[in-house]
């Protein structure tokens, strides 16, 4: 395209020069520029496909069965710690004489109880439950698809690209002739 711009103002050039030697005076100007378009068809010799690469994402779940804890419920702690206290309780007040069998039989009920609590903890989760888990997963195919085609054409020793979706016979150029 510089070479047109070039070409067009070296046409301008000595189409001034021309007038100033043909007239002997200065060219008219009326403060105006002139302009002229014309469309040119330039033949394609040559038309490349330009591909895309493109990344096709396909869904699937991926399912497995897992074996899960199940906690049952509260009651069974709170009853653990129950019978843990009074368990302790029993047993502390066995123990102990006077004032001190009172004592005794605190300590042990708050021993049984944590005892009772911790073993009824454990006892919570000894049951299992097959559940079926799934997560999705992506399966990814690359594809190469046609986006188009560069279109090659030589004006005036000028090389020109034209891309499309489509092969072209010719490419429309526009010429602009200013002066």
């Amino acid at each position: 395209m510089k070479k047109i711009g070039l070409l067009s103002l070296a046409l301008v050039a000595s189409i001034s020069y021309a007038n100033d030697r043909y007239y002997n005076e200065a060219p008219y100007d009326n403060g105006y520029t002139n302009q002229s378009n014309m469309v040119e068809h330039v033949r394609v010799v040559q038309s490349n496909p330009v591909y895309d690469n493109i990344v096709e994402r396909n869904p699937y779940e991926q399912c497995r069965n897992v074996n899960v804890p199940i906690q049952s419920s509260g009651e069974s702690e709170d009853l653990g710690t129950f019978l843990g206290g009074v368990a302790g309780g029993i047993l502390g007040h066995q123990v102990g004489g006077g004032h001190g069998k009172t004592v005794a039989t605190i300590g042990g009920a708050i021993l049984g109880s944590a005892v009772g609590n911790s073993l009824s903890r454990k006892d919570s989760y000894a049951r299992y439950e097959t559940r079926r888990q799934c997560e999705t997963k992506y399966h990814e195919t690359n594809k190469r698809v046609l986006a188009g085609y560069n279109n090659i054409g030589y004006y005036k020793g000028q090389k020109i690209i034209k891309f499309s979706n489509t092969r072209l016979r010719t490419i429309p150029i526009t010429i602009n002739i200013s002066y």
